[in-house]
């Protein structure tokens, strides 16, 4: 259900905004999306899986934060990443 640190590695490097940046919006946005589309995966098999519903929630709460501050921040940086990542509004 958890990202590796491979990935996790490889994602900070296509979203990051400088060399070593992990903690940009868009950066944070992308490793939330990889462990909700994980999660979600995982609901297709253990649908009765309620303890990790939960954390599923919180996770896009999370990322639904982070996506409405860089819209009030900066909206072509939000409409560059929702469309990179597949996320609809």
């Amino acid at each position: 259900m958890s990202i590796t640190q491979e990935e996790k590695q490889k994602i900070i490097k296509e979203h990051a905004t400088a060399e070593g940046d992990t903690g940009s919006p868009e950066v944070q946005v992308a490793i939330l999306t990889t462990r909700i589309t994980a999660l979600t995966e995982h609901f297709k098999t253990h649908a009765k899986d309620n303890h990790s519903r939960r954390g599923l929630l919180k996770l896009v709460a999370q990322r639904r934060k982070l996506l409405d501050y860089l819209k009030a921040r900066d909206e072509e940086r939000y409409r560059t990443l929702i469309g990179k990542l597949g996320i609809r509004r």
